[in-house]
This record gives structure tokens, C-alpha cells and sequence, in this order.
């Protein structure tokens, strides 16, 4: 099986001890990326571990394909301890990062511990250095790579770095690269601030040896020859489809469709887009560098979950509003799902939807923690009661688009996905649209066992793509064959892997409490309880959600 090469790089960054070890078992076994982590993690980090605490870890990863010249490969794998959900949490990233993270010939970056200075650290193939940036506390996402590129001669593309909301412990903060790329559901800018460092570069020329099947290079020609919408428009052109069938959640979750969606579609932010955008190696170029020639905003999208989150759920019709919400979120380095729904529930509770100047300001505000800000960055699960609004999140994170109150399976899968209400954890919703072929597309409405199964089976299917790492894009590229050839294995047994890391994540929250109790949704679906027991039993475990005690998989590939 084609596996990641390399060693696991910790970095203790309180006593500044940097130690090498080999993680060949690990790798062989789980492949790369967000598996290796996964793994990792559940061995090194305590069940009870606080997030923000020093015994917390966060690894950077890739994976074999990231030695490849493959579109769909600009990718790059984060994971740590949510301070949102408080379970173990991987996020991933585009941009260009991944390319210089390979060259310093580690398969795996972990830091632990927690320094007493704000540091930088610079990771390369003889080692690591600890620089201290007291000058850059408080600093913008723009003005981290800047001083990196001054001073380092690196450009964005080298560093991931926090903003303010980092520094300051919001739990939805990302951590960003390229200054535009986020990591970013689920808090880990925040981990990152927790352990008082600013930013990591990496760069080097020790790129494994990695031996990647021919099939990379027809994919890649049919990335660069495809006539797809998303070249133009990115996932912002799937909002007239979301909004026709009633799945556009808008004015904070109280209805599910937007009069004036025509007026911030994917329409409305191609005019916007000024030149092409990419992740490193890809030919399929979905990303929406914009621009406002009026205003002066320029930004990178909005995407569609942006598009809902600072337009429908705000009650925002104004593109060049949304934008300039994208470019707060980016330059304080915060998710704009998470901020986007945080700042929504603070609009209904004081009647003021639509209002502009007020949704900017509260933006800023979460990221410095100022006034109503210090409630809001605490997340929506852990503010609601106090602002009188319903508790719009799934193990404490808030709800992605795609609503589940139409499309029931991908309801299913918010409640299900480990780390909360997420739906690239299985994209579902591809099935419910439908966005692929009708044979093989679901009926929106209700639940069955059917559609427990084919959501246990793209769980696993995203696990792997994670620990390819390949781009969920890649969707109608990716095939079976095409996996069991660039993989060197079959692909059920590729699935299983995918199917261990899934099992990986929730029995580490299991130790932590997770059970059924938390694979719940705030409305009500048609036969909910016996499609989650489907769930349950397809995948092995209890009746509770909990996997059952010696079942869990650590072990080494056969």
C-alpha cells in the first residue's frame, strides 16, 4: 500500500527540546495524513487532556500524494484536541504549504508543551529554530507573512500562522496559510495560540521517495481539460440549487431559503473574481480571488458557506458585504462559518439582521474579545442560552449549509460526523441534490438504513481521501480503480483504513464522553433513532455510540 515516507518531528515548545523518531508502522498502517495523526494523537494525547493545555498536541501532516504532481494534491492535515467540541479534530487546508512542509522530509510535524514567549518556529530538513516575535503579538495574518518574507525571505506559501482571534483563545479561530487558506473548523488556531506560538514556517528540498502510479498524470490532464462550473464560480455555484430546494439555512436558521440569494450567487462573485486561483499542483483552479474596485475589499471567495453564513443567515444581500465579512475572518484568522452563525445568533437576539456596519464590527470585536465579542468567541453551543436564541450546533459545532432539515441523510451525517455538524465529513448532501449521477443519488426526504450504510461508506471514504491527502473535489475524478492504482491496494482494504480512523476519533471522545447522547440534531427527522441505530450497527458499535471495549484498531498494517 503507497504510504507516506519519513520520520515524526516533535517539537516541545516550552523547553524547546526537538526530538526525531520513526513512525514506519504508523505510516504503513494508516497511510498519511490525517490517519497518522489520528493515530498519534489517540496514543500520545491524554483522554483528558485540555485543549489549551500544554499536554494538548497539534500535527502537521501530509501524505503520499503530496509527492505527486497531481491536481487535487495542494492539500495539508491538522489535528489537536477541539476547544469548540472538545474531541479529537482534523481540519485540512489548500494552498501551497503542503509542497514545503514534504521538503523538510517529515511525514509528520507534533508540537507540545507550551512556551512562555510568542514564538515562530522554523522547521527545515537539518532541524528546527525557535525565533521569538514579541513585535508580532496582535499582528493580522498579512502582517505575519509579511514580517516572514522580510525577514526569512519566504513567501506566504512557506508559513501557517494565527491572527488575533488565535492569540486569544476564540474557539472557532483557524489556523491560516497562504494568508487566504484556512484550517478551519473546529478551533485549532486557537491550540496553536494556547501553546503561545505565532506562526511555523517550513521549507527544505529532502522530498520523500515516494514511487506514484502514471494514473496521477491522466488525472491531472482530465483537471486541466474539464469544463466545470467550480473553475469559474467555485462551490459559490451551488447556491441557486441549495436555495431551490430549500437548503440555504437564512436569518439564523429560521427559514431555509433566501428571497434575495440571486443577489450573492456565484454569479454575483464571478463578476467579482479578477484573475484564476489555484492550490499547488492543481489544474482544476477553483478558487475566487475577488476584488472590489469600488470599495477597495479584495479578498479570496466568498465559497459558498460564507455566502450562507455572513448572507442568508445575516440577512445580508450584498456581495461586496460578504467579501469584506471573508476578509475580516481571514486577516483575524477565524472561520467564517463558525464567526459568520456566531454573529447571525447575535443579530436575532438584538432584531438586527441586515445590518452591515454592525456585522463588521462584531467581527473584530470576537477576535479581540472585546465586549460582546469575549461571549461570542466562546462559540454558539456555549453563548445560546445567555443571548435567548436555540443552540444551532452538533458537539459544539455550529452548522455548515446544505440543511439537513431537506437534505435528511446529510441531517443524519451532521449528527453522526465526529467532529460535529460538519458537512465535508461525509458530503452527504452530494447524494441528496443530486450532484452525482441519478442511479446512484438518494431522495432528499427521510431516512432508512440504506442511507445509514452509504453514510457509513462515505465517512470512510473522506477518512481516506484525508489520508491521501486528496481534495474532496476531486469527486468526479476519483474512482475506485483509480484509488486501487495510485494506492497499490485494494480498495476495500483502502477503506477499511478509512474506516479505522473514523473509529480512531470517536473512541478517543468516547474516553472523553462522547456517546449517543451527542449525535443529535435541534429538529426533529423522520425515523432518526432507527437510521442511527443503523448507523450504529453497520459500523460495530454500542447501542450508545460507543465502540465497544478492545474493538478499537491501533495496530500496524499485516
Amino acid at each position: 500500500m503507497l504510504h507516506m515516507e519519513g520520520p515524526l518531528l516533535t517539537v516541545d515548545v516550552g523547553s524547546r527540546r526537538v526530538e526525531t523518531e520513526s513512525v514506519d508502522d504508523v505510516l504503513e498502517s494508516f497511510i498519511g495524513g490525517r490517519g497518522v495523526a489520528t493515530h498519534l494523537a489517540h496514543e500520545r494525547i491524554p483522554f483528558d487532556a485540555d485543549p489549551f493545555g500544554p499536554e494538548n498536541r497539534l500535527y502537521f501532516t501530509t501524505g503520499p500524494m503530496q509527492a505527486s504532481s497531481m491536481s487535487f494534491t495542494g492539500r495539508t492535515s491538522a489535528t489537536a484536541v477541539s476547544p469548540l467540541t472538545d474531541g479529537l479534530l482534523s481540519a485540512n487546508a489548500g494552498g501551497f504549504v503542503s509542497r514545503n512542509l514534504l521538503g523538510t522530509g517529515n511525514a509528520v510535524v507534533e508540537l507540545v508543551g507550551e512556551s512562555d514567549d510568542l514564538l515562530m518556529l522554523h522547521v527545515r530538513e537539518d532541524g528546527v529554530t525557535f525565533e521569538e516575535v514579541p513585535d508580532l503579538a496582535g499582528a493580522e495574518v498579512p502582517a505575519v507573512t509579511e514580517y516572514v518574507e522580510a525577514e526569512h525571505d519566504l513567501g506566504p506559501e512557506h508559513v501557517a500562522c494565527i491572527g488575533p482571534a488565535g492569540e486569544n483563545l476564540v474557539r472557532f479561530a483557524c489556523i491560516m496559510t497562504s494568508e487566504t487558506r484556512a484550517f478551519g473548523r473546529g478551533g485549532l488556531g486557537a491550540v496553536m495560540g494556547a501553546k503561545n506560538v505565532k506562526a511555523i514556517t517550513f521549507d527544505g528540498d529532502a522530498r520523500p521517495d515516494v514511487d506514484i502510479d502514471a494514473e496521477a498524470a491522466a488525472i491531472h490532464r482530465e483537471a486541466a481539460t474539464s469544463d466545470h462550473i467550480m473553475k469559474r464560480q467555485g462551490t459559490a455555484s451551488v447556491t441557486d440549487l441549495a436555495n431551490e430546494i430549500g437548503s440555504f439555512p437564512t436569518r439564523y436558521f429560521e427559514d431555509v431559503r433566501y428571497e434575495a440569494f440571486e443577489k450573492i450567487n456565484g454569479d454575483r462573485v464571478e463578476e467579482k473574481k479578477y484573475k484564476k486561483g489555484t492550490c499547488s499542483q492543481c489544474a482544476f483552479a477553483c478558487k475566487l480571488p475577488t476584488r472590489d474596485e469600488a470599495s477597495g475589499v479584495e479578498t479570496e471567495g466568498p465559497e459558498f458557506e460564507t455566502i450562507m453564513a455572513f448572507g442568508g443567515n445575516c440577512e445580508v444581500d450584498d456581495i461586496v458585504s460578504i467579501m469584506q465579512s471573508n476578509q475580516l475572518c481571514d486577516r483575524l484568522g477565524m472561520d467564517t462559518i463558525s464567526c459568520g452563525n456566531a454573529v447571525a445568533a447575535y443579530l436575532k437576539a438584538n432584531d438586527a439582521f441586515g445590518d452591515d456596519e454592525l456585522i463588521h464590527e462584531t467581527v473584530q470585536k470576537i477576535a479581540s474579545r472585546e465586549g460582546d465579542g469575549d461571549l461570542l468567541a466562546e462559540g454558539i453551543h456555549r453563548f445560546h442560552d445567555e443571548l435567548g436564541v436555540e443552540d444551532w450546533t452538533v458537539k459544539g459545532m455550529t452548522f455548515s449549509a446544505h440543511d439537513g432539515r431537506t437534505l435528511n441523510g446529510q441531517g443524519l451525517g451532521f449528527a453522526t460526523a465526529n467532529r460535529g455538524a460538519d458537512h465535508m465529513y461525509a458530503t452527504f448532501y452530494a447524494y441528496e441534490y443530486p450532484l452525482v449521477d441519478a442511479s446512484e443519488a438518494f431522495e432528499p426526504a427521510g431516512l432508512s438504513a440504506a442511507k445509514a450504510a452509504k453514510l457509513v461508506e462515505q465517512e470512510n471514504k473522506r477518512a481516506l481521501e484525508d489520508c491521501g491527502v486528496v481534495c474532496r473535489f476531486s469527486r468526479g475524478m476519483m474512482n475506485a480503480e483509480r484509488f486501487e492504482k495510485l494506492f497499490d491496494a485494494d480498495f476495500d482494504d483502502l477503506l477499511s483504513v478509512g474506516a479505522r480512523v473514523v473509529e480512531l476519533e470517536r473512541h478517543f471522545n468516547n474516553q472523553r464522553g462522547f456517546d449517543r447522547s451527542d449525535d443529535a440534531l435541534p429538529y426533529d427527522l423522520p425515523d432518526f433513532d432507527a437510521a442511527l441505530d443503523a448507523y450504529y450497527e453497520t459500523r460495530g458499535w454500542t447501542d450508545e455510540g460507543v465502540v465497544p471495549d478492545g474493538a478499537v484498531d491501533t495496530a500496524s498494517a499485516d
